[in-house]
């Protein structure tokens, strides 16, 4: 079983092009489901497990030890999708007759919108990076532009400042799948670049690397995923906003925001990248009396008679005579 998760990784790398999170996810995710069959499902010595062996019983029976580990619904159907890509890979190679996972369905996710900020309160985060010194400069550039594209912190973390064009005010950003997009900023975020450009190199002398990555941390080199959320966390916490603020809590916000100023819906999915217009749905929030207000302003049978709108009843006939 270890050689088909090794070789079926190897596929996605190859062939799928994914990205290094998601390749690290599913192993994770294949590797967990390996160590419960040896260790609780069959007993057995790791290296013996064979796929011959899986069946659906011994994948329901994982599934369970991963809901009463407190395992998140979301993360259980990862889990599911992966062993299933696994074993129909492994069909396909002859090692399966079948593919047990086939007809096992993922837990059912809630569907929750997620969180977003308001615009009085992106001003409060904004403001809440003081100082001009050059890592404060960093903060305060990486926020506006975070706000201003809606990139994923992964695409951010990534940029180089040859992908920037300042005078245009527009970035070239490679996404999921390799895709690559051009996405517009405003005056804002432009001017937080600059002024942060200006203490790059102060910054970046203290290394050896010669790359240009736009966002660095104190020892000069490329700042990460993580550091993103810890500098975010600090500053949520300075400006005083309610604790549950991620970096794509700014990616929510970017979409709803211009969903609201009247935006079209496919233009914002390019910009943020999605290759389903229901992803880039489940990316916006708009408030439910605002739906109500434009729905009844809007649809002709939306009121009734007596509120001032049209009329349900068909006109009658004069009667004869």
């Amino acid at each position: 079983m270890q050689h088909l998760i090794d070789d079926y990784l190897e596929h996605l790398r190859d062939g799928r092009d994914l990205s290094i999170n998601t390749l690290t996810a599913y192993r994770r995710d294949l590797d967990r489901f390996l160590d419960f069959l040896a260790a609780e499902y069959f007993a057995c010595e790791r290296s013996t497990v064979r796929p011959a062996l899986i069946d659906p019983p011994s994948i329901r029976a994982f599934l369970g030890h991963l809901n009463r580990r407190g395992l998140a619904k979301r993360s259980q159907g990862r889990a599911l999708s992966a062993l299933r890509g696994c074993l129909r890979y492994g069909l396909q190679r002859g090692l399966l007759s079948s593919n047990p996972a086939a007809r096992i369905r993922a837990p059912k996710v809630e569907q929750r919108l997620p969180r977003h900020l308001r615009p009085l309160e992106i001003e409060q985060l904004l403001e809440a990076v003081e100082g001009d010194e050059p890592l404060a400069r960093r903060d305060r550039a990486l926020l506006e532009l975070l706000y201003a594209t809606g990139l994923r912190v992964g695409e951010l973390v990534s940029l180089d400042w040859p992908d920037l064009d300042l005078g245009g005010r527009v970035l070239r950003v490679v996404g999921k799948g390799r895709k690559e997009r051009m996405v517009p900023f405003g005056e804002p975020a432009e001017q937080a670049l600059r002024a942060w450009r200006r203490s790059w190199d102060l910054v970046h002398e203290t290394t050896e690397d010669l790359s240009e990555p736009v966002f660095l941390n104190y020892q000069g080199s490329r700042l990460s995923d993580r550091s993103v959320r810890r500098l975010l966390d600090r500053h949520v916490q300075t400006a005083a906003l309610a604790s549950g603020v991620h970096p794509h809590t700014l990616r929510h916000s970017f979409a709803t925001h211009l969903l609201e100023a009247g935006a079209d819906l496919r233009v914002i999915q390019e910009l943020l990248g999605h290759s389903s217009l229901s992803t880039t749905q489940r990316y916006t929030h708009v408030d439910i009396d605002r739906l109500l207000g434009i729905y009844r302003d809007s649809h002709p049978r939306a009121r009734s008679e007596s509120e001032g709108g049209a009329t349900t009843s068909e006109p009658t006939d004069p009667e004869p005579g």
